[in-house]
């Protein structure tokens, strides 16, 4: 029981994280700190994935590899 009651409040106390202030988002904004800091290896990575599934889109487009789309 006290192991539960540890988890929720460790997940609740999580929860009240601030968002970032203003002056601070210029931190997040770098490019550095980005998923996909190399647009151009993204965009390549994205043609590969489309070629090899046989199917339009590629990331978030309906669509299958049986040309039925």
């Amino acid at each position: 029981m006290r192991a539960l009651l540890l988890a929720v409040g460790l997940a609740v106390s999580g929860c009240a994280i601030q968002p970032p202030q203003p002056w601070e988002r210029g931190n997040l904004a770098r490019s550095d700190m980005q998923f996909d800091s190399d647009r151009l290896d993204t965009k390549t990575q994205q043609h590969i994935y489309t070629s090899k599934e046989a199917a339009t889109g590629g990331y978030g487009v309906g669509g299958g590899g049986c040309g039925c789309n």
